[in-house]
């Protein structure tokens, strides 16, 4: 499964992908914006997109807005500092599939990325041996 990285800050996409390959999720493309994510986004052909809310150039709103046009079933989790329930509402009507306040632990990604993926009826690998 490649899962799609879209934040502005390379600490956190670095952070996403040492606990994705905990969780078993070894493939990873990775994006500094969504101008950058919608460019890429045919080319990587992501099984499960993880994207900030607050970015330069395109932010993830924006993101999700665009790749919804033409893809409605790749999930999208927005993994943000957005707490407030308005702009959660904001980006589940966008078209987002789940929603993580940062600064989140691995096992809560986890759980929110399983529960994205078992309402939509994708399998979830399982974690690599001795991880």
């Amino acid at each position: 499964m490649k899962i799609m990285l879209v934040d502005d800050s390379r600490t956190i996409r670095n952070i996403q992908k040492k606990i994705l390959h905990e969780l078993g999720y070894t493939e990873t493309a990775e994006a500094g914006d969504g101008a950058e994510a919608i460019s890429m986004f045919k080319d990587v052909a992501p099984d499960l997109v993880l994207v900030d809310w607050n970015m330069p150039n395109m932010d993830g709103l924006t993101f999700v807005k665009m790749i919804r046009q033409s893809d409605k079933k790749t999930p999208l989790i927005m993994c943000t500092t957005e707490a407030e329930k308005n702009r959660v509402v904001e980006a589940i009507k966008a078209g987002v599939n789940n929603y993580v306040v940062k600064p989140f632990t691995a096992e809560t990604l986890g759980e929110k990325i399983n529960q994205t993926l078992t309402r939509l009826g994708i399998s979830a690998p399982q974690p690599v041996a001795g991880s």
